[in-house]
């Protein structure tokens, strides 16, 4: 079928995701038709560099042979099982084994879905059948960050704190709750990463002792806040977030969906501050993008309470179809050995030193307010005077202007709707990616600039 016949069919039919839909209408897709290493190629044969890992998912990389080959294996064998009513599959149960051996301490079961959203909702649903088993069941509250994502489902959208995913959603909810993000660059306190790490904790004090550390259930946070603006706290956040839950009696929910599986150097953030929540969920890079898969790491605390609650007979109502999917599983764990035994997370953390080190020669330009990020992942926050940090203005459309000129010179991102611009490039770049990357950031960046000058 030839590009224009396909770009109308998906005008006419398929409803985007996070996108103005009429403006889609009036634009119409671009196709990809192919991908290979770290290029996606579209329907017009035109390459272009994928410096965002599709939707911060493609950590392996495009075309890798063994993830590959495990699918094609995996289908010929057992393209499907479930795991309900006691029955499992070889290649689940020893991700599951996996997943807890390299997970942080204390996260030794798992519970399978589809993606990083219903990942967050299942870390709702069990903390609340945790609260409700122990004799606690008004504790019900949950508490996140603003700028924060956690899905787009009708309960992970409320936890998520960004407008697009609550206008006429009807969220959140009156149980969810947000308190400011530990954005040092434009935080009330300054940019004092000390004052900032102190004003976190004081506000999820202050938001317990508002609700009640009765009826407060979780905090959620990511390491670094992904969607929100490639937001990375100081360092310490987790161990305070984590030495603040235990304090006030309420669990400590991470969301490492976009922060797993070497994207920030080691193979899960929380390694990097030795801290193990009560519930941890993942995805993304799971899998490498290539298969839908995601998992909810749940302590043994937790986990005792929700069986012995079902002691009589009762079972635990909750899973998906897909959870714990054959061929899923297969590519996760192949996804494993190549990060693991294929180098792949030796050479993220090599290169994304490397990555940020380019990347931060950008502050020299007078339009580049901050740059910022962790390993593999990474934000360029634009501005229009420095010392004032003030932001272009909405009708200048700087940061899709950026986008739209690195696209015409082969380079793809993504441009947050307040100017921001974020990376994650796949785990298996290099210098030389890098450099092509710089290169077509920085022209990019000078046009679009002159544009509005």
């Amino acid at each position: 079928m030839d590009t224009t016949s396909l770009v109308e069919q998906d005008r006419r039919h398929w409803v985007h995701p996070v996108v103005s839909l009429r403006q889609h209408e009036a634009k119409g897709a671009r196709i990809w038709a192919s991908a290979e290493g770290v290029h996606l190629i579209d329907t017009e044969g035109r390459r272009v560099q994928d410096a965002f890992s599709g939707l911060w998912c493609v950590n392996a990389g495009y075309g890798q042979q063994s993830l590959i080959d495990a699918a094609n294996r995996q289908l010929q064998t057992l393209p499907y099982g479930t795991g309900y009513f006691h029955f499992a599959n070889e290649p689940a149960v020893r991700l599951a084994s996996r997943l807890t051996e390299l997970a942080p301490k204390g996260l030794p079961r798992v519970l399978f879905g589809q993606g990083g959203s219903d990942a967050v909702d299942t870390a709702v649903r069990v903390v609340r059948y945790y609260f409700n088993a122990t004799g606690q069941p008004e504790k019900k509250h949950f508490i996140g960050l603003q700028r924060g994502y956690h899905g787009s489902t009708s309960t992970g959208s409320g936890l998520t704190a960004l407008p697009a995913f609550h206008r006429h959603f009807d969220v959140p909810g009156p149980q969810q709750h947000h308190i400011p993000s530990p954005y040092p660059y434009r935080h009330a306190d300054g940019p004092d990463q000390h004052d900032v790490l102190e004003s976190t904790v004081r506000a999820l004090d202050a938001k317990v002792e508002e609700i009640g550390a009765q009826r407060v259930a979780a905090f959620i946070c990511e390491p670094i806040q992904g969607s929100g603006g490639v937001i990375v706290p100081p360092a310490g956040f987790l161990r305070a977030m984590r030495d603040a839950c235990d304090r006030l009696g309420i669990l400590l929910i991470v969301d490492e969906v976009i922060t797993g599986f070497g994207r920030t150097g080691p193979l899960f953030a929380c390694e990097s501050e030795g801290v193990s929540p009560d519930v941890m969920t993942v995805a993304k890079g799971l899998t490498s993008g290539y298969m839908p898969m995601s998992a909810t790491l749940i302590s043994e605390r937790v986990y005792q309470a929700i069986a012995d609650a079902g002691d009589g007979g009762a079972v635990f109502g909750h899973g998906q179809t897909h959870a714990g999917h054959p061929v899923s599983a297969a590519v996760a764990n192949a996804a494993l050995d190549l990060y693991l035994e294929g180098g792949l997370l030796a050479n993220g953390a090599q290169v994304g030193a490397y990555f940020l080190d380019q990347l931060k020669g950008l502050e020299a330009l007078p339009y580049v307010g901050e740059v910022r990020g962790r390993g593999l992942l990474a934000a360029v926050e634009l501005v229009t005077d420095k010392s004032e940090k003030r932001k272009p203005p909405k009708e200048a459309r700087l940061g899709e202007r950026v986008l739209e000129h690195a696209l015409a010179e082969g380079l793809v991102f993504r441009a947050f709707a307040d100017d921001i611009l974020g990376f994650a490039p796949a785990l298996n770049y290099t210098r030389t990616d890098v450099d092509t990357l710089i290169q077509i950031l920085r022209f990019s960046l000078n046009k679009a600039v002159a544009e509005i000058s």
